[in-house]
């Protein structure tokens, strides 16, 4: 045998090169998917924060109409809690299908923001449990749905919404509140300084908003805002907290009403949790 021979050394070298084209093609087709997908989740995130803003919107309108916010935070209140005019008219309990064919619970919704969990229902005890995301004990927010809808819903009779998401507004006492009871407004309203505020209550008229947004493919965002009476037909309102589904609530609350304004004017990356604040 003739070693020096080069018989076949072409389709060596051609199938070389057609593996080296081939791993080439893999990656390319590999990172266009990459990019696809972050920039699918990208959009997500972004449709689901205007989501979660727009039934704010929409519920502040009916909050305004009720003169007694007890009657959407008292469970006990005589005729049933108040409720938004924006529902879907389902039990708490049922299954929300969204489009991706993913599924959610209004009920385990609230229950995650009371206690952290989905199941069981959260007891006296769990709500009132001093907890990093929860430090105000007796005083800290029991979340009630007051308005939840698929977003297309929010217009009735019209087709301008085209948009995947579901949504979920839900009330709560002001933890800033100093009288222990979560389900009652606070009575005796604080002054502006210098007065004396001896003996107040700083979460009188303040009531805690939290929206939430449920899209494609895992897409959830939240939204917690204080909105305060005034004296004219405008609520003044305060952004406490913008989130993503991973990051629980860890800030500490230094007034009734933060940051009075129309707009998220702010957004920090916080590299530890990676969530967006």
């Amino acid at each position: 045998m003739d070693i020096r021979r080069e018989d076949g050394i072409a389709m060596i070298v051609a199938m070389m090169a057609m593996l080296l084209m081939t791993a080439l093609g893999l990656a390319l087709v590999l990172t266009t998917s990459s990019e696809t997908m972050i920039a699918g989740n990208f959009r997500n995130s972004s449709e689901a924060l205007y989501a979660a803003d727009a039934v704010l919107e929409r519920s502040m309108d009916d909050i305004l109409t009720v003169a007694d916010w007890n009657k959407m935070i008292d469970p006990t209140t005589p005729g049933g809690m108040a409720q938004s005019a924006f529902i879907d008219g389902k039990p708490l309990s049922d299954e929300r299908r969204l489009p991706d064919g993913s599924t959610i619970k209004i009920d385990e919704a609230v229950n995650m923001a009371n206690c952290q969990r989905t199941a069981p229902l959260c007891t006296d005890a769990d709500m009132n449990a001093n907890t990093a995301e929860r430090p105000w004990a007796t005083n800290n927010p029991r979340w009630r749905a007051y308005a939840y809808g698929y977003l297309t819903d929010m217009l009735p009779a019209s087709d301008t919404i085209n948009s995947p998401f579901y949504v979920v507004l839900m009330v709560a006492d002001d933890p800033s509140e100093t009288d222990g009871n979560p389900a009652r407004d606070g009575v005796t309203p604080c002054p502006a300084p210098p007065a004396d505020q001896t003996g107040c209550n700083p979460g009188t008229g303040v009531l805690a908003l939290r929206a939430e947004a449920f899209g494609p493919n895992g897409a959830h965002k939240i939204i917690e805002v204080t909105v305060a009476r005034t004296d004219t037909t405008e609520l003044e309102r305060g952004y406490t907290g913008q989130r993503g589904q991973d990051e629980q609530n860890r800030r500490a609350r230094k007034s009734a009403v933060q940051t009075p304004g129309k707009a998220l004017t702010m957004q920090t990356l916080d590299m530890g949790s990676g969530g967006i604040h």
